[in-house]
């Protein structure tokens, strides 16, 4: 059996309009599912194509307004394609963002409804990831954060150091997942971000649920009364989901 992240979910106060602005963003379709869900699909592939990420956009009643743990990193192929971008993306809706950054190369901006993400100046590790260079994560302790979702993914790693720890498909395709140390804060009750991870085969999803808690996951209730899908947290408390059969 495998399980891989197969999408981003956002949890937005209108999904249809936070949808249209990171398809437009990423140069993705856009779709939905049913009413309060919209879908976003990278040119030329379907879900669940291995070979691709997508992202799920989900109407809640009251998301959360705090700082928020998980964020994308946009890739940008030169200096002027980064320009291009940041005011383009700022264009669409999004504003700038002072986080206490300073003086750095990349560009935050937080998106039509305040969630953060970064234009990253030209970086060689990023030519072939697409539009998202990166899922990240901030999180207390980057090497007991790569040691569990090393072991939980079919993932391979790249990097993990005191600061830092980065992992990205077996296959090198799509974004990295990126655990990045922060200093210590309030932390919110859930994210507003969060990973879906899709086993392989789709009806080995109890024996993944059970194998991730005994790699040190623990059950959550985010409110998702009876769903097809299991939700769980990582050592750091950050929700994501075990997708299954619908």
């Amino acid at each position: 059996m495998a399980l891989r992240p197969v999408q981003v979910n956002i949890k937005a106060r209108d999904d249809a309009a936070l949808g249209r602005f990171w398809a437009e963003a990423l140069g993705w379709r856009i779709s939905s599912e049913g009413p309060g869900v919209t879908n976003l699909e990278p040119e030329g592939f379907s879900w669940p194509d291995p070979n691709a990420f997508y992202i799920d956009l989900v109407t809640v009643p009251d998301p959360e307004t705090v700082k928020y743990r998980v964020h994308f990193d946009l890739a940008t192929t030169s200096l002027a394609h980064q320009a291009e971008l940041v005011t383009r993306l700022k264009d669409l809706g999004a504003t700038p963002a002072d986080i206490g950054q300073g003086d750095v190369p990349w560009t935050v901006l937080a998106d039509p409804e305040g969630n953060l993400f970064c234009v990253l100046e030209p970086r060689e590790l990023y030519r072939d990831t697409g539009p998202i260079a990166a899922v990240v994560v901030d999180c207390a302790a980057p090497r007991t954060m790569a040691h569990f979702w090393d072991e939980a993914l079919d993932w391979t790693l790249h990097e993990v150091t005191d600061d830092h720890a980065r992992l990205r498909s077996a296959k090198d395709v799509g974004p990295y997942l990126e655990f990045l140390r922060t200093p210590p804060g309030g932390q919110p009750v859930s994210n507003r971000i969060h990973l879906d991870l899709l086993p392989d085969p789709i009806d080995g999803q109890q024996a993944e649920v059970a194998r991730l808690l005994a790699l040190g996951a623990t059950t959550a209730d985010v409110g998702q009364g009876d769903v097809s899908w299991k939700v769980l947290a990582d050592p750091e408390g950050n929700e994501f989901c075990v997708l299954g059969r619908g």
